[in-house]
């Protein structure tokens, strides 16, 4: 009997899954919010991690004070570690952008700005104040888009 065989169904899944799609060429595709996902599972890290030639990773300074360990499970040498934390600390405020790190099979990786027109980042904003002002949702972006561009053009105007 294979180890994995001897482990609950629950945890082996992501093994099983893993090995699955990559026998039929796929590429399996994991993403968390919630760094404790990664940190915490084994088998996290033996199926997915170990076969992960492209990691994307979004702003991680509220990990800060894990980050060794994020370093550590990840393999990331210390100029990554570097890119990474400096995602999004000196973005330009008249740009509507934030910024992601791509690292490719350890040899090649940077931080790479993403920019959305104003109505792509209205349609998916989660402040509060945005939100209210939408009715209709399509009608109401291309209004407000139009809107926060006459106010202030270089915010909303890429």
């Amino acid at each position: 009997m294979r180890k994995h065989e001897r482990q609950s169904p629950r945890k082996v899944w992501p093994l099983i899954l893993n090995k699955t799609v990559r026998k039929f060429f796929g590429e399996a595709v994991v993403v968390t919010q919630e760094v404790d996902d990664i940190i915490s599972s084994p088998v996290v890290k033996e199926t997915i991690i170990n076969n992960s030639d492209c990691k994307i990773l979004l702003d991680q300074r509220k990990y800060q004070n894990k980050f060794d360990q994020i370093q550590n499970l990840l393999g990331l040498t210390d100029k990554e570690r570097s890119q990474i934390l400096s995602i999004n600390l000196a973005n330009a405020a008249n740009r509507l952008y934030k910024e992601v790190w791509i690292g490719l099979g350890g040899t090649q990786s940077a931080v790479y700005a993403t920019e959305v027109s104003a109505e792509e980042y209205l349609c998916y904003t989660t402040e509060e104040t945005e939100k209210l002002e939408l009715g209709n949702i399509e009608l109401a972006i291309r209004q407000l888009a139009e809107n926060k561009r006459q106010e202030n053009k270089q915010s909303f105007n890429p």
